[in-house]
């Protein structure tokens, strides 16, 4: 038995309430490393999606070159002094949205990750087609970006909040949701940290909101001890 509001993974086959664009938000602040890594991760996933597909870097207070770095590897860039990761977020989907008729809102599609991430090539077509279904809110899982031997408390406890079909986890790396209910919960709050919870929650509160929380298509994330938002996965794992 699922949540109210939640749905069981594997509901790909609808075809009702597809989207016919996707938006892809990644906040960015001094990611010069590994911003390229993250845009042509996100370039080969658009490759497999059957919409088409916008990238947007939010280069936020970058001291570095972040912002011509992801230039150079495709995205769009927008360079903010937000200060914030929620914000950050916020002003990418704000921007992105701009222009779009009210009455085509709820076929689009907004995906978030991180700029020291790496998505897998079909994920923005799981996205797309589990969007398609009727979902309004995708959760992802992900993985760490180093060998199986470290980080084993991080691993193990993780692994807890896992089961069949599902998961209760929230990443800003690894999270989809339909402009229109985007929109409705408010959008990303302008919060340092956490504004990915804040958002899956006002999802949940929306009368009618389907949410799926799925262990399909985990995000690659770096294992780095220190983080560019407070209370990360940097955060849990030096914890």
């Amino acid at each position: 038995m699922s949540p109210r509001g939640e749905v069981e993974d594997g509901v790909e086959d609808g075809v009702e309430d597809g989207v016919e664009r996707v938006v892809v938000v990644v906040p960015a602040r001094d990611e010069e490393s590994t911003v390229a890594r993250c845009v042509a991760s996100l370039r080969a996933a658009a490759a497999r999606c059957p919409v088409p597909v916008d990238v947007v870097v939010v280069a936020d207070r970058c001291t570095d070159g972040t912002a011509d770095v992801a230039r150079a590897a495709g995205a769009h860039v927008l360079v903010r002094d937000a200060g914030s990761v929620g914000l950050a977020r916020g002003l990418g989907v704000r921007a992105a949205l701009g222009g779009v008729p009210a009455d085509r809102l709820a076929r689009w599609w907004v995906a978030s990750t991180d700029a020291d991430s790496a998505v897998p090539a079909g994920w923005l077509r799981h996205h797309v087609l589990t969007a398609a279904s009727g979902v309004d809110l995708l959760l992802g899982t992900v993985r760490l970006d180093a060998p199986p031997t470290r980080h084993a408390t991080w691993r193990r406890e993780y692994a807890a909040g896992q089961w069949a079909g599902g998961h209760r986890h929230v990443h800003g790396a690894n999270l989809g949701v339909r402009a229109s209910t985007y929109l409705a919960a408010g959008g990303f709050p302008p919060l340092p940290a956490h504004e990915d919870r804040v958002l899956a929650a006002r999802v949940r509160d929306l009368p009618g909101a389907r949410v799926l929380a799925s262990t399909r298509f985990p995000v690659l994330t770096s294992a780095r001890l220190t983080g560019r938002a407070p209370r990360g996965v940097a955060h849990d794992l030096s914890a």
